[in-house]
């Protein structure tokens, strides 16, 4: 069983805030996954359900960001898990927008639902960092993050919701990088720059390589021949 955890603030007025993208993220996994409708328990909205072979219980405390701990403690101990069995998202400031990355343990970097999670259940969880960029100013940052995202915004954020459904068995079993790999694959998809030919597009550079290249003296003895002609 793992408890996967958003962090946000609960009411419309923050529904479409940088700062409630890890409600977002939830919204999408107990969507795309088919996960219970959600109940209020432990001071939170929870659904239940699975993400592969993993039972998961998700979590968006409404008790507001710098009080998210109360809620998260309340679930961890009920449920009997360990801080090793919490996954929390939520917003980072510190990674360009579309970036993923996951972790366990470290500082809360100010972030206030990190740290009031950090003082109910200790620092020993996993976290994924959501990237929303910062606005360039430490004065800026409260506003910034308590803003809506942007409508020039939403297409790399849907990206990055669907990367994390993509990833979500990876998640709940503890694989990061094929979490991260999930989303990065949604933001930043291979493509053929349209320059060759899907065959062309499809040979190593090594086989182009073994091509021999045209004799040089071919293009000479063509020219030649069409000069004779027109004598």
């Amino acid at each position: 069983m793992k408890l996967i955890v958003g962090l946000g603030n609960p009411g419309a007025k923050y529904a479409a805030n940088r700062h409630n993208i890890g409600f977002m993220a939830l919204d999408r996994l107990a969507d795309d996954h088919n996960f219970t409708p959600w109940k209020a328990r432990f001071q939170a909205l929870t659904s239940e359900g699975r993400l592969g072979n993993t039972r998961a219980t998700l979590l968006k405390p409404q008790t507001f960001m710098n009080l998210s701990g109360q809620s998260v403690g309340e679930a961890m101990r009920y449920l009997k898990l360990t801080p090793d069995d919490v996954i929390v998202l939520h917003d980072e400031l510190d990674l360009v927008p579309g970036k993923a990355r996951v972790k366990k343990g470290g500082g809360h970097a100010g972030h206030n639902g990190l740290r009031s999670i950090h003082q109910h259940i200790g620092a020993e969880y996993h976290r994924v960092r959501l990237g929303i960029g910062h606005p360039g100013h430490k004065d800026r940052v409260a506003g910034y993050v308590l803003s809506d995202f942007a409508k020039a915004e939403q297409d790399w954020l849907d990206d990055v919701m669907r990367g994390i459904s993509d990833g979500g068995a990876a998640l709940a079993t503890g694989d990061g990088g094929r979490f991260q790999n999930a989303v990065a694959a949604r933001v930043n998809p291979a493509r053929n720059s349209g320059t060759e030919t899907p065959e062309k597009a499809s040979e190593k550079p090594a086989q182009r390589a073994e091509k021999p290249a045209p004799a040089p003296t071919a293009f000479a003895d063509k020219l030649k021949s069409l000069t004779d002609r027109f004598k």
